[in-house]
């Protein structure tokens, strides 16, 4: 996220730079910096917001998912990382299945390194807010 804010601020720049090579008063050139680092300001905390909802919509189909009452809406996530894990061993094993070439076992490994790193994320994330809530276990 931190890095998406410093990028708009690399945006910024390019203007902030010509906005000191005008030939105006130092006034005009600081009430036009001020001006361009309140819309920078803006832009970052929409896009703050925008992230904010986004979690918390991910958050909610998630917790929809978990709590659901069939089975396999409770489990598909893990059923199909261990689908991958077992065609990434196989590869590893030398058993490859047809159809499997290099750059599909290099996006499978990426998914399932993505799912590891999430659900090693989240679960700090639920025993920290846990702890804060004086509710460790």
């Amino acid at each position: 996220m931190w890095n998406i804010v410093s990028k708009i601020s690399e945006i910024f720049q390019p203007v902030a730079d010509v906005v000191d090579e005008l030939h105006t008063s130092e006034e005009e050139k600081l009430t036009l910096k001020a001006k361009l680092l309140s819309i920078q300001t803006q832009m970052a905390s929409m896009l703050m917001e925008y992230e904010k909802k986004l979690l918390e919509y991910q958050s909610k189909v998630l917790n929809a998912e978990a709590t659901g009452h069939s089975w396999l809406q409770r489990n598909w996530r893990p059923i199909t990382m261990l689908v991958f894990v077992t065609l990434i061993s196989a590869t590893w094993l030398g058993w490859t299945p047809p159809g499997l070439d290099e750059e599909l076992q290099k996006k499978l490994f990426d998914i399932v390194q993505i799912g590891i790193g999430g659900y090693i994320v989240g679960r700090s994330a639920e025993k920290i807010v846990q702890m804060y809530r004086g509710k460790e276990k």
